[in-house]
């Protein structure tokens, strides 16, 4: 006769098999998956995934006339970054990092909004509270496997004295290109 106290452990035993079966193969999936996470982060840090990098800095080279009180850029019509400060402080940073990063090979276009804060003294002291702002867009060409250096510079144009404070306050943009293996810290071969 069948003991049912020895069936019942046979088949504890056979789901016991089955659960152990189903463990294994689930840690050889997660570690499958661990390997293919890793091979792609090591691909993203080393660059090796195909693309194009930005690196986007403004510069700060306006005179003692105007104070920058707010900076907005965007890139392709999204806010990439934007400060707002009335105390003066960013009249401080000749230099700002907006953005480095990662963007998709082709045309873009970045758009820039200063305000400048008037600091009339002397002759000019009619400046004082007044808003000045320069706006302008720049396109570019983000190139597969390329890193581009754009710098955008508020500064002024023109004189005091011939020119009228309201359109003073200007953009320039600067735009270098580096090949993959400048990004790679390896010198270019000159053209």
């Amino acid at each position: 006769m069948n003991n049912p106290i020895a069936a019942a452990a046979g088949q504890n035993a056979v789901r016991l098999r089955d659960l152990e079966r189903h463990v294994n193969e689930l840690k050889e999936q997660i570690f499958r998956s661990k390997a293919r996470l890793n091979l792609l982060k090591e691909t993203v840090l080393h660059g090796v995934i195909a693309g194009a990098r930005a690196t986007i800095t403004h510069k700060n080279e306006m005179g003692s006339m105007y104070t920058p009180v707010r900076y907005v850029y965007a890139l392709d019509g999204a806010e990439i970054y934007a400060a707002t400060d009335e105390t003066g402080k960013l009249a401080e940073k000749k230099e700002i990092q907006v953005f480095d990063g990662a963007i998709v090979p082709g045309n873009h276009t970045l758009s820039v909004q200063m305000i400048y804060q008037g600091n009339g003294y002397g002759l000019f002291s009619y400046l004082k509270g007044y808003r000045f702002t320069a706006k302008s867009s720049h396109t570019f060409t983000a190139g597969e496997g390329k890193q581009l250096q754009l710098k955008v510079v508020g500064y002024e144009k023109g004189n005091p004295v011939t020119t009228d404070p309201k359109d003073r306050p200007s953009v320039d943009f600067r735009e270098s290109v580096l090949s993959d293996k400048d990004v790679a810290g390896k010198p270019a071969a000159k053209k």
